[in-house]
């Protein structure tokens, strides 16, 4: 059963008369194609309707659809002979930070990505994409070594923040975090980084910060989610769709803020509607912003990486 957010009941309604018809005609042998394609016709103009003018709080919800592909999921289609290499070498493996050597389209490559998880045990094995310390040492290790064999590196963000628990704290949560961005600043080969769903905080800064930044149409990034904002704002979580408008964190506010370097168009309804689309949308923009990054040496990709950060927000203070 497909799940259906809050402001796609119209569709969900349409889609549902459409599946009782089919069962009806199934069991009486009915023929009801002419019904069956005008209810179709009508649940996609209203789908097309919706998805045309979303506010920044339902792209946020989109974005965190349960049934979104996950960074498992993208590795899984566009990475071949993938190895998954575990651990940070100091304290544990972070389940919550995905990692490992392989293959995108014949070239080698190290793959990153936080995963949420799919269902509830998985979700707790993954910390709902919320990684520790040791996730974001696990990633700048990782990314190190890529350096040292001279291999791109792929990132798939998709989390709503860093886990802020008092045993991430004591382990260091924000110095790790920094790290992992000084890893990504320094590192002497191509990073390519998209947003697949949430991009929260320096959760995601940690993984994003690369010669490439992308983000799908329907994910969102932000300093801090939308109910956190309204929390210190209003001390109202309730107000989380009026912070969401406030915040810009929608991928048509970021790439006009020049703050990420394309955005990747989702199929109608969402990248859940239909992944392996959504999935080979994304293999495609990688190669599009890979293929030239390659031809760079490593002094170029670093200053012009450190550069285009520094340049960030510029324009605000002039």
């Amino acid at each position: 059963m497909r799940i259906f957010l809050e402001f796609e009941k119209p569709v969900a309604e349409l889609e549902a008369k459409i599946e009782e018809l089919r069962v009806m005609a199934g069991a009486d042998s009915i023929n009801i194609t002419d019904e069956v394609a005008v209810l179709t016709d009508k649940a996609d103009k209203q789908l097309r309707a919706i998805y045309s003018k979303l506010t920044a709080w339902q792209k946020t919800l989109v974005a965190r659809h349960p049934e979104r592909p996950q960074a498992s999921d993208y590795i899984a289609a566009l990475i071949t002979e993938y190895t998954p290499l575990a651990g940070d070498r100091a304290f544990a493996d972070d389940a919550a930070v995905l990692g490992g050597l392989g293959r995108f389209n014949g070239q080698s490559v190290m793959v990153l990505g936080t995963e949420k998880g799919t269902d509830t045990e998985s979700r707790v094995k993954h910390n709902f994409g919320m990684a520790r310390p040791e996730g974001y040492r696990k990633a700048r290790r990782l990314i190190e070594l890529a350096g040292r064999f001279g291999v791109p590196v792929l990132c798939f963000v998709d989390t709503s923040g860093a886990y802020p628990g008092i045993d991430a704290e004591a382990r260091g949560q924000a110095e790790a975090i920094a790290r992992s961005i000084e890893a990504c600043l320094a590192a002497p080969v191509p990073m390519i980084a998209v947003v697949i769903g949430e991009g929260g905080s320096g959760g995601a800064v940690a993984l994003a910060s690369g010669d490439a930044v992308l983000m799908l149409e329907h994910a969102v990034y932000s300093v801090i989610s939308p109910e956190g904002c309204a929390a210190i704002l209003w001390k109202d979580a309730a107000q989380a769709p009026a912070a969401a408008e406030a915040m810009r964190c929608t991928s048509d506010d970021l790439r006009r803020l020049k703050l990420i370097d394309g955005v990747i168009a989702e199929p109608l309804g969402g990248a859940h509607r239909d992944k392996a689309a959504t999935i080979k949308a994304v293999g495609q923009a990688i190669a599009t912003a890979l293929a030239p990054l390659t031809k760079q040496d490593a002094a170029t990709l670093i200053s012009r990486r450190r550069a285009k950060f520094l340049e960030m927000g510029r324009d605000a203070l002039t």
